[in-house]
């Protein structure tokens, strides 16, 4: 995919009719248009790396998401996977067998229900999964940095309220620190 250049953006904008009355009901706020750019194009950078280094390895950005969760979650079930990712069986199938296959995840039976089936990074998986979060965390470490200490505990608040509100609980629980700690953190 092409990158949109600020010279590719100012040729083909289309230009803005200032003799219209922009009205509620003719869209959305202008203002919360540039927030929706913005979350397209830090999310473009943010994966940019990781998905370099996973390209290098026949991986995507699929593959990044499960050995993600399976890597910060040993002994996760399949189904709980299944929740937290939101797609279907179906799809997780096709992207674990490859990790399976390929040796970054290893999948191991219950001890109380052998039928179970939870997942463990192998040594491998916790190596690539590492170097993947190595390289996110140095943007987000950048940006924050650049964006003011005093501005964690804002930022931990919006991205939280993005979450929809009946899934906040489960991604609170997967969070290495409460949410409450984290939003509040060097502020």
């Amino acid at each position: 995919m092409a990158d949109i250049t600020s010279e590719l953006l100012s040729t083909h904008r289309a230009p803005v009719d200032q003799s219209s009355d922009r009205s509620p009901a003719s869209g959305p706020d202008p203002h919360l248009i540039t927030f929706v750019e913005l979350l397209f194009f830090a999310y473009r950078d943010f994966t940019r790396e990781a998905d370099a280094a996973l390209a290098e390895l026949g991986l995507g950005r699929a593959h990044h998401r499960v050995l993600h969760f399976v890597n910060r979650n040993p002994g996760l079930r399949v189904a709980d996977l299944l929740e937290i990712l939101k797609i279907t069986k179906q799809s997780l199938a096709r992207v674990l067998k490859e990790l399976v296959d390929k040796g970054w995840i290893e999948q191991r039976a219950g001890e109380r229900d052998r039928r179970q089936r939870l997942l463990h990074a192998s040594e491998k998986g916790a190596t690539l999964a590492r170097r993947l979060d190595e390289l996110q965390a140095r943007r987000v470490a950048q940006a924050l940095g650049q964006a003011g200490a005093s501005s964690d505990r804002a930022i931990a608040r919006f991205l939280f309220n993005m979450i929809t509100r009946e899934e906040r609980a489960l991604v609170e629980a997967l969070l290495p620190e409460p949410i409450q700690a984290l939003a509040a953190s060097r502020a």
